[in-house]
């Protein structure tokens, strides 16, 4: 995909963090705009400002946790635009809490969200792209998809669960015309952290200072663009501690786990 101007593009948890940056940056370049997350309140927020023609954006509320909805919602957008050319799989949950404390339905919850809800939309959308013969398809994973960090098990488990599918996709369908980028950020600054679930699925509701000092929402969003542009397959967005612990994890994994187990990656 060498342009990203004029696509039709699907975003999901599009209402705050890299979803918003996504939306504003992909609405400069003229594309047309389905937003989907929960709150349509904040949906309307993000759609006013991305300064597009009403026939240019649809807001699309849903919660990415219900399976089911996925075809129907992706017929929604066939009928309003004919097409959908970039799916931006986001929108994802997190939570702070050991394996012993942690109850199982915080760990259903979060690979609901992070990695079937990502497998829902993407498996609605597939067959249309394999029509046309191409189709961009965007998980915004994270670095620990390739490391991991205590108190995080779930979402480590459904971020490493999300390369495994998408490597996957794009390795069986990558002759018909699909591509595939994983993005891996590091620290970003948005509410993932006040969001994130304590050991019962309560929201934490407080920040850290490593996520309020972590990169721009829209520094990311632009480095994604650019990657889906140079049809580039995967991208780590980190800082060198966080960079570190990918390689220490791949070439000397001993070490790594000695590092992992005294201080906190993420």
């Amino acid at each position: 995909m060498s342009s990203i101007d004029n696509k039709v593009v699907w975003i999901t948890g599009a209402s705050s963090g890299i979803g918003e940056s996504l939306s504003y940056a992909f609405a400069k370049r003229k594309c047309k705009l389905v937003l989907t997350a929960r709150r349509t309140d904040e949906l309307e927020r993000v759609k006013k400002g991305c300064n597009l023609p009403d026939e240019h954006i649809l807001v699309l509320p849903m919660d990415i946790a219900e399976h089911a909805t996925a075809e129907t919602n992706a017929r929604i957008i066939m009928d309003r635009f004919g097409k959908i050319d970039v799916l931006v799989n986001n929108a994802g949950l997190s939570h702070w809490s050991k394996i012993k404390d942690m109850s199982f339905d915080v760990l259903q919850r979060i690979i609901q969200v992070n990695f079937l809800g990502a497998a829902a939309l993407t498996k609605a959308v597939l067959p249309h792209f394999l029509e046309i013969k191409k189709g961009q398809v965007v998980v915004i994973s994270s670095i620990l998809g390739k490391i991991v960090t205590p108190k995080q098990a779930a979402y480590n488990a459904s971020k490493h669960a999300l390369h495994g599918f998408f490597d996957t996709l794009r390795a069986e369908y990558a002759g018909e015309g699909l591509k595939v980028l994983l993005v891996c950020p590091g620290f970003v600054n948005t509410n993932v952290a006040i969001n994130s679930l304590d050991r019962d699925g309560k929201p934490i509701g407080r920040n850290n200072k490593m996520i309020e000092t972590g990169l721009s929402p829209d520094y990311v969003a632009e480095k994604i663009i650019a990657a889906i542009e140079a049809n580039k397959e995967e991208i780590l967005l980190a800082g060198a501690k966080e960079k570190l612990g990918v390689y220490l994890k791949r070439f000397a994994p001993l070490l790594y786990s000695k590092f992992i187990a005294g201080n906190r990656v993420v």
